[in-house]
């Protein structure tokens, strides 16, 4: 009987392999070969004989990767001596044209202008009609020519289609590596004990729908850190409005001569503690320094 390999959906490359796939459903490419970008630029100027060696680079080690991984799926864990080696997938350069690799220029030239969203814009996106993600563009060569062969927040083609932020959605998979981020991370000692910790869940979870497709890939490549974040804001945001809450709840039956909560007695007799600790210690000064006269 074949034993069922645990999956893990929590590592940073199947997190960049899901949000590339989920911006792309917001795109257009004239080809599926285009799909996948070698170079993250910033500018079209930047696509330099340098910038087209590295993508080659960034292309090899990448198919190399992936040809390793398909090799270890269908290998005996048990066979060691015969296991692959990553050098044996080695891709030759040389076997990587010119119109082979794919370039990724972030760019706002695409989308609508916008001088009322933002009072005072301050940045080039304040400009621009609001997107999910940082726009982009593709390019490749064709033919020796430098063309662009895709386009972010797009849908139909470069002549005829039109700008659309709202036709694509997350992956499934990238659904599930979020529940299963926020699922964990509501069992970490400090949050596990609320009782409003479902409430929690649902704002982290809400927050990463807004923002999950935001993460650069330019800047970093550890989506995890990202996510995690955004989820610790998110809870610590549910926390402190359950407190003023609790507050406010608490002055109120003080007020009306009720018991308030255990958190707040709790509170109180710490503080009653601590002001006789230091009084304490105050008398005790005083009569040292009374006997030393």
């Amino acid at each position: 009987m074949a034993t069922q390999t645990k999956k893990n959906y929590l590592n940073n490359k199947d997190i960049l392999k899901e949000i590339h796939k989920s911006k792309m459903s917001y795109c257009y490419v004239e080809d599926d070969r285009y799909f996948l970008f070698d170079l993250i630029l910033d500018d079209i100027s930047e696509i330099t004989p340098e910038a087209v060696q590295q993508s080659k680079e960034n292309q090899a080690s990448r198919r190399q990767s992936e040809s390793y991984a398909e090799a270890m799926l269908t290998h005996d864990k048990k066979d060691y001596r015969n296991k692959p080696k990553q050098k044996d997938f080695a891709v030759d350069l040389d076997t990587i044209s010119d119109e082979d690799v794919t370039f990724r220029v972030m760019s706002y030239d695409h989308i609508p202008l916008d001088n009322v969203r933002k009072k005072n814009p301050k940045t080039v996106a304040d400009h621009h009609s609001k997107v999910n993600f940082p726009p982009f563009k593709h390019y490749a060569y064709q033919n020796g020519e430098l063309k662009e062969v895709g386009r972010s927040h797009w849908k139909g083609d470069l002549v005829n289609g039109e700008f659309d932020c709202v036709h694509g959605k997350l992956t499934n998979k990238l659904g599930m590596m979020f529940l299963k981020l926020v699922e964990r991370y509501s069992h970490r000692s400090n949050w596990r004990g609320y009782t409003y910790v479902d409430e929690m869940r649902g704002q982290a979870l809400l927050q990463l729908s807004e923002v999950g497709l935001k993460f650069n890939e330019a800047k970093s490549d550890n989506p995890f850190a990202y996510y995690t974040a955004a989820i610790t804001n998110s809870f610590t945001r549910v926390l402190n409005l359950e407190k003023r809450n609790q507050n406010i709840r608490d002055d109120i039956l003080v007020d009306s001569g009720h018991m308030p909560s255990f958190t707040r007695q709790l509170a109180h007799e710490e503080e009653i503690r601590k002001i006789r600790e230091t009084a304490e210690a105050e008398n005790s000064h005083s009569s040292e320094s009374f006997g030393d006269l």
